[in-house]
């Protein structure tokens, strides 16, 4: 399956949108609100299979020191077919020297980014005000 990765925010909401709804997102349900947010990310990065968006990425940096990963989501027709880690590679080469790379995983997200090399970060735990009640 031949996929191209693109950092580009030429992007339709729309499909955008039908990604996260696919993989019941919260964020889903602010639309617009998510489209700024990825549009206004420091680096964003999507996955299309010939015309379709199927997948999408982004980073929140300081431009130098530090690089947070909040959302990487693939379409569930395309889970397991290396996507997702196409990704998180276009962002890894472009944050690969920085101090700290940072992201906060559940579920099944825990082994995939065990498996592209992060760690637990030692006793550290993950805290947050959420709005959603997708996990």
């Amino acid at each position: 399956m031949k996929i191209t990765i693109k950092e580009t925010k030429e992007v339709n909401q729309d499909a955008i949108i039908k990604i996260y709804k696919a993989n019941q997102w919260s964020s889903a349900n602010k639309p617009d609100q998510l489209f700024k947010a990825l549009l206004n990310s420091h680096s964003f990065v999507t996955a299309w299979k010939n015309e379709r968006l199927v997948g999408l990425a982004n980073a929140l940096s300081d431009g130098h020191l530090v690089v947070y990963y909040p959302h990487l989501i693939v379409h569930p027709e395309f889970h397991g077919k290396g996507i997702g880690k196409l990704l998180l590679n276009r962002l890894q080469v472009k944050y690969r020297d920085f101090h700290q790379q940072i992201l906060v995983a559940d579920g099944k997200a825990i082994d995939f980014y065990e498996k592209c090399g992060f760690e637990k970060a030692g006793e550290t735990v993950s805290m947050w005000i959420y709005k959603g009640n997708d996990h």
